[in-house]
């Protein structure tokens, strides 16, 4: 059971710097991952892929979004194996690095009128690589809360990476909103839209000096010392984490699979849903407004749903949450079919604000059910598992079936996933209650 006695409680300095090194790093992270995501609304389709007209054009510009997730479990195993084996602050140097050379190249990148069919390939090559820091990333950086937090305050310290998404996707849509306003509507689609890419070279330079300022997080070195005196062979995590955790992985994937559904239906998919003619219709620079409005409700139901995760649980916020879920998630495309503005205002806000109130706890919720020895590949794993199922698949599945079946149909996919998620939930245990995040070799009985 317990291996080593309880660490003492970080200084409110240390703490504090900790918890923005794990703030700013994810922002960057998800500024350039989300960037992509609202270009790919916005401007991908038509100069990348406008020979496939409106529909076939967005489907392949979301397509290539989605590559991103499809390799994000891959990051979670290499950048997780090194997490595990050299330490969460070095990795997640790494990742920064690896994110902001992607988003930079990807501005600077000719479009199809330039180079051809050469311009579509060489996206999907820097979305991969893009797929993989993020892939990465969150383990880490939620690691760092976590591991550094104080007994009964991981929910209130790990909300502080999980605020990330929705700092960086207001600062994507006000960066694209200032974009247009500043250039108009045709410079924009040909040169404005990569400044977002571009200043990301700046961010980049900010996080590795708030990263590159902390030490290792004390959980991981007194784990590593302690390998290190024994004489036992050492597994890989991943195959480690596999042979004694399966269980958590898969059924932490879906408990947050709703998660990713809605957030990336949110912040991507209405986006182009918002401003395309057949859709909601409505002007580019209200639908960016909205979405930094938007933004603003996620990060406070993030911050909501954390603390209070440390009072009553994870599970219970989380369930309420999946409850929430299932039912918006059939009344949300009849509320934007409405056509108007404050529709489509509440619309995202309301699909925000329920991720919000799960995403919270989840930051605590997932590194707690793994031991330390494995911990970042196995929350990673099931974290970017959980982006496979519920950010991949709805935003490429969402053209088709509304062209096909109408809108409903997308209210009744993430219905399902919703469903899923109640379910792993109820089938996972409590973490709450651990005393510290070293306290135990082996996963709590559920």
């Amino acid at each position: 059971m317990s291996a080593t006695p309880p660490a003492q409680a970080p200084a409110p300095t240390t703490m504090r710097r900790v918890a923005v090194a794990s703030c700013v790093g994810t922002t960057i992270e998800f500024y350039d991952f989300f960037i992509y995501g609202t270009a790919a609304a916005l401007v991908f389709p038509q100069i990348f892929f406008p020979a496939l007209g409106p529909v076939a054009g967005t489907a392949a510009s979301f397509a290539t979004f989605a590559v991103a997730f499809v390799v994000r479990p891959l990051g979670a195993i290499v950048f997780g194996h090194y997490g595990d084996r050299l330490g969460r602050k070095g990795t997640l140097v790494t990742t920064l690095l690896l994110m902001g050379v992607a988003t930079v190249a990807i501005g600077l990148l000719p479009t199809g009128a330039v180079i051809g069919a050469a311009a579509p390939i060489l996206l999907i090559i820097l979305r991969v690589a893009q797929g993989l820091a993020v892939g990465g990333e969150w383990a880490g950086a939620n690691l760092l809360t976590a591991e550094y937090a104080p007994p009964g305050k991981r929910g209130a310290y790990a909300v502080f990476p999980q605020l990330g998404p929705a700092l960086a996707f207001a600062l994507s849509s006000g960066t694209f909103l200032a974009t247009d306003v500043v250039f108009g509507s045709d410079a924009f689609l040909t040169y404005g839209w990569r400044i977002p890419f571009l200043l990301s070279a700046l961010l980049v330079g900010v996080g590795l000096y708030i990263r590159l300022s902390i030490d290792e997080t004390p959980v991981f070195t007194a784990d590593r010392d302690r390998r290190a005196a024994s004489e036992a062979p050492t597994t890989p995590p991943v195959l480690e984490v596999f042979r004694v955790q399966p269980r958590e992985i898969v059924l932490g994937a879906f408990v947050q699979g709703i998660g990713f559904g809605f957030f990336y239906m949110g912040t991507a998919y209405l986006t182009a849903y918002g401003s395309d003619p057949a859709g909601a219709a409505l002007d580019r620079r209200v639908v960016l407004s909205l979405g930094i409005l938007a933004a603003v409700v996620l990060a406070v139901t993030t911050i909501v749903g954390g603390r209070i995760s440390d009072r009553v649980g994870r599970r219970p916020v989380i369930l309420v949450s999946g409850a929430m879920a299932l039912l918006w998630s059939l009344a949300l495309f009849p509320v934007l079919d409405i056509g108007t503005a404050p529709a489509f205002g509440i619309g995202v806000a309301v699909t925000l604000a329920i991720f919000g109130i799960m995403y919270g706890p989840v930051g605590a919720y997932l590194p707690e059910l793994f031991a330390t020895r494995f911990r970042y590949t196995g929350a990673g794993m099931a974290y970017n598992l959980a982006g496979v199922l519920g950010g991949a698949v709805p935003p490429v599945l969402a053209p088709p079936l509304t062209a096909a079946f109408g809108s409903i149909a997308i209210g009744v996919l993430l219905a399902v996933l919703a469903g899923l998620s109640i379910a792993a939930t109820l089938l996972l245990f409590e973490t709450a209650g651990r005393r510290t995040m070293d306290d135990v070799e082996e996963p709590l009985a559920a």
